[in-house]
């Protein structure tokens, strides 16, 4: 093991864990007050269930298997075998442990970002169901088949440096379903704006994108140049993307906003999550750029056009965004960064880009039939959606008991 490695990983486990109540804190923002703690807990609960999910078997099958391409084996069954010496094929040079661990910060914040989508209208008990769920069928699979050994995205070519297909592709589609599936709040307008706290959505933002270093650049699961690169492209990224959603607002609507900085924000961090340790930095300012325009149409496109209530726009950002940061990632590709890839597409190099596109394409139909089953299971047992009276008095009061804040 290598003291460094150890001490700079146990610091980006951290850094990713803290970014789940960073989403609390953003998706609470967005919501009225009635349903602010809803909100949040909706979130802050992955942290609890879905890490028990990840001890007990996700973990196993994600990270352990004969190579079948599809779905590990029960070989780290409630951890065993996972102990404090290195694991002989991922992180070499950490505890098995400590890889576990930030494997698992990834695993409890995807369902977590799915909740911005479901927002003022899913009963909380249903949800905790449909989040362990949800990991299981959904995000367990889709890991394996791009990090577990023999995955078969992998296996034909494709690359994910932290989390475009496995994070953020998977999340974004559960979204569009999940919100498809619920129906709009009551009431719904998509030129309202129902935002409980402005400088709530800039906490939870400056919590991701703090909390986004060690997402992408733990992901070189050493303390090396590459994690010092990945690190550059993640800034670089979100700032382009920032500024570039900026002037969209200021050119649309005739002024910025600051949730609206805060979204592009996340749009460019989404973008360059697979490319971080495999593009030039020049290649992240441009993946930024592109991803906040897109991503900017894309949530105008769901709520004005389509009449979706994607409440925080999740959709929008993390799955067009992850979508467009894996395309991208195929396209700049660079083994002059990265010598453990080959090159992209605009090196003349197609191996990479045919398995990201089939890769996306693959995981999009999964995750979209996959949520809809879920959902459609968990909903033969128990009632999904509050009822319209709980909706109006706000979740906060009828799932909680609670009020986000008491005036004395």
């Amino acid at each position: 093991m290598i003291a460094a490695d150890v001490a700079w990983m146990l610091m980006a486990t951290a850094l990713v864990l803290l970014m789940t109540p960073g989403v609390a804190f953003f998706y609470g923002g967005m919501v009225p007050l009635r349903s602010v703690i809803s909100t949040k807990l909706q979130s802050f609960a992955a942290m609890g269930f879905v890490t028990l999910v990840w001890a007990i078997c996700g973990y196993s099958l994600v990270f352990s298997g004969n190579g079948n391409g599809f779905i590990g084996n029960f070989d780290y069954f409630l951890l065993s075998g996972v102990g404090m010496e290195p694991h002989e094929t991922y992180g070499t040079t950490i505890p098995h442990v400590l890889f576990m661990l930030f494997q698992a910060t990834f695993a409890i914040i995807t369902p977590a970002l799915i909740t911005g989508a479901v927002a003022e209208r899913v009963r909380f008990k249903a949800w905790l169901v449909v989040m362990c769920l949800w990991s299981l069928m959904v995000y367990v699979p889709v890991a394996h088949w791009v990090w577990g050994p023999g995955g078969w995205i992998a296996a034909m070519g494709g690359i994910d440096f932290a989390g475009g297909m496995v994070v953020h592709m998977t999340a974004g589609y559960a979204a569009l379903v999940a919100a498809v599936m619920l129906g709009n709040r009551r009431n719904f307008q998509p030129d309202e704006q129902n935002n409980f706290s402005a400088l709530m959505v800039l906490l939870g933002g400056t919590l991701l994108w703090f909390g986004w270093i060690g997402f992408n650049a733990g992901s070189a699961l050493a303390a090396n140049g590459l994690a010092a690169h990945a690190a550059a492209t993640t800034i670089l990224a979100a700032s382009a993307a920032m500024s570039t959603w900026m002037i969209c607002d200021w050119t649309i609507n005739g002024r910025p906003t600051a949730i609206g900085a805060a979204v592009g924000a996340v749009a460019g961090l989404v973008a360059i999550t697979p490319a971080a340790g495999f593009v030039s930095l020049q290649s992240a300012l441009i993946i930024g750029f592109i991803s906040a325009i897109t991503c900017h149409y894309a949530a105008r496109l769901v709520k004005r056009k389509l009449k979706t209530d994607d409440t925080v726009d999740v959709f929008a950002c993390h799955g067009v965004g992850g979508t467009v940061g894996s395309l991208l990632t195929a396209v700049f590709a660079s083994s002059a960064v990265n010598p453990a890839i080959s090159d992209g597409l605009i090196f003349g190099e197609t191996k990479i880009f045919f398995a990201n596109l089939i890769g996306s394409m693959v995981v999009i139909a999964f995750t979209m039939v996959m949520t809809y089953v879920v959902f459609k299971i968990v909903g033969l047992f128990m009632t999904v959606r509050v009822s319209e009276s709980d909706e109006k008095s706000g979740l906060d009061a009828s799932q909680h008991g609670e009020k986000a804040f008491v005036l004395r």
